[in-house]
This record gives C-alpha cells, sequence and structure tokens, in this order.
C-alpha cells in the first residue's frame, strides 16, 4: 500500500496544499511577491464580476441536472423493473453515453442545440420547423433566462443512464419476499412500492446525489465543448481556468478552486461519515 499512500499524499493532499498556499499569497502575477495577504482574496475574489454570475449558473446548472438526471434515471430503473422487453440491448443503450467523454458529447449537443434563426436552423431546431412545433425552437444555451438549464440537458442525457444502473440495482435487491407480505396484507401495487419499496431507495437515491452532485459542481469540458469560456455560460471552473491561464492571476484562480474544494467536501464528507456509521452498524 505504501506506492498508493504515497501518490495519494503528493499528488491530492500536497497540492491541495500548494493550491491553498497560492490562495493565501499575493500572486496575482509573474512579479508581485507571493507573501501572506491574511485571506483577503477570499474576499477580493467577489469583487471580480463574472465570480458571482459563475456561482449562480452552477447552482442553476446543478438543480436542474441533479434533479433531472434523478427523475429520468428513477423511471427508465422503473421500466426495466417491470419487466420490459429487450432489457439487456436497454441497459446497453441507456448506459453507452456514459462510456463517451464529456467532450465528445459536448461537441455533439453544440450542435444539436445550435441557435441559428429558422432559416438556417439545424439540430433541435430544425427537427422542431419540419415537424410543425416551431414553437419549441429556441435560443438553448444562449437565452438569458434558462440558458444554463438547458446546458444541463447533455450532462442529464450523459447520467441518466449511470443513475438508471444504481436504481435497478437498488430494485432488484429489494426482498420479493417484503413484496408478497404486502400484497398478502392488503397493499396495492402503489402502496407496496411506496411503502416497501422506495424506503429500501433512499441509500442509492442518497449516493446518486452525491455522485451528481459533485460532478455538477465543477463541470468544465462539458461548457467549454458546447459554449467556450462566454460570460453566459460561466461557471466555477470556467471562472478559474481563465484566472490562471488567460489572465495571468494565479492567486484568485487558486482562491476559485478552493471555494470548488470546499464546495465538493460539503457534499462528500457527511456522505462518507454517514457510510461508516452504517457500516460500523450492520
Amino acid at each position: 500500500m505504501s506506492p498508493s499512500i504515497v501518490a495519494i499524499g503528493l499528488f491530492v493532499y500536497g497540492l491541495i496544499f500548494w493550491n491553498t498556499k497560492v490562495a493565501v499569497s499575493g500572486k496575482h502575477d509573474q512579479v508581485s511577491p507571493s507573501g501572506f495577504d491574511k485571506g483577503k482574496n477570499f474576499v477580493k475574489v467577489w469583487d471580480i464580476p463574472t465570480w458571482p454570475t459563475a456561482v449562480r449558473h452552477a447552482l442553476i446548472f446543478t438543480a436542474v441536472f441533479v434533479i433531472g438526471a434523478l427523475i429520468l434515471g428513477f423511471f427508465l430503473a422503473f421500466l426495466m423493473e417491470k419487466g420490459l422487453k429487450g432489457e439487456a440491448g436497454f441497459r446497453v443503450i441507456f448506459l453507452f453515453p456514459m462510456a463517451i467523454s464529456f467532450i465528445a458529447s459536448g461537441v455533439v449537443w453544440r450542435w444539436l442545440m445550435n441557435p441559428a434563426p429558422p432559416e438556417r436552423a439545424v439540430g433541435l431546431n430544425q427537427l422542431f420547423n419540419k415537424i410543425g412545433l416551431e414553437g419549441l425552437s429556441n435560443d438553448w444555451w444562449q437565452d438569458q433566462h434558462w440558458g444554463m438549464a438547458a446546458m444541463a440537458i447533455p450532462a442529464m442525457w450523459q447520467m441518466s443512464g449511470y443513475v438508471m444502473a444504481l436504481y435497478l440495482a437498488g430494485f432488484r435487491g429489494v426482498s420479493e419476499d417484503l413484496r408478497e407480505a404486502a400484497r398478502v396484507d392488503g397493499a396495492s401495487e402503489w402502496q407496496t412500492y411506496r411503502y416497501v419499496v422506495l424506503p429500501q431507495l433512499r441509500p442509492v437515491t442518497l449516493s446518486a446525489l452525491i455522485i451528481l452532485g459533485h460532478i455538477s459542481l465543477k463541470v468544465f469540458d462539458l461548457i467549454m465543448a458546447i459554449a467556450g469560456p462566454q460570460v453566459i455560460t460561466y461557471v466555477p471552473a470556467v471562472a478559474m481556468f481563465q484566472q490562471v491561464f488567460e489572465r495571468g492571476d494565479p492567486a484568485n484562480g487558486a482562491t476559485m478552486a478552493t471555494y470548488l474544494l470546499v464546495a465538493v467536501a460539503v457534499l462528500v464528507i457527511p456522505y462518507l461519515v454517514w457510510s461508516v456509521r452504517t457500516e460500523r452498524k450492520s
């Protein structure tokens, strides 16, 4: 285990320490001194006009992506659990998008969600125009109001199959004896799911929520593949990238990275504590 411990200590915790050191320094360009700034960067970063916008976009993206992927994944798992014909083939189809990188799917969805006008429409807008649903044509991710919600659609498409697999394993893990006992007691099929099956799926839902939440908070490649570094689709990871590599400000970039780390830790650490306590009880 020693090589793994050394690698984790160096490339995970070592880099976290280095990033935090830069975040509390005055290294805002290549020539400025890197002395301790008493944590002022964590306050000053909110004065950067694009940072609050990036945080707001991340919250919108996270809410739509997590809720949408959970609902769609649960629905697909429910269909599989009810004995859908051709289940094996559908499982492969639903899980296949997860094998594609966010960059590859982003390139495809950039074309599908192209906001071109009707006369030059492509992708989904062209499809809507041809089938007589012109009212559904819109600006997608370029929309000022729900652009980040549209940006979450490709992520939902890509991760809903994974959520389906989690829920399907949860469904199959519920003992048939419990279901039969509920039916013998006079419970309807809805009541059996409501009071017997669904309570057993709470750990699965929590696991999916944590996994999807941390993916959405640090999303970067999907945004860059579809829209690039535009303010209208800014998220914290894109803002951090621009601060470090385009504006040459390591301190502000490291500060944003630290905020991202804290946001992910707020999700993951309570889940890990809960998991450890559950294992000890069992």
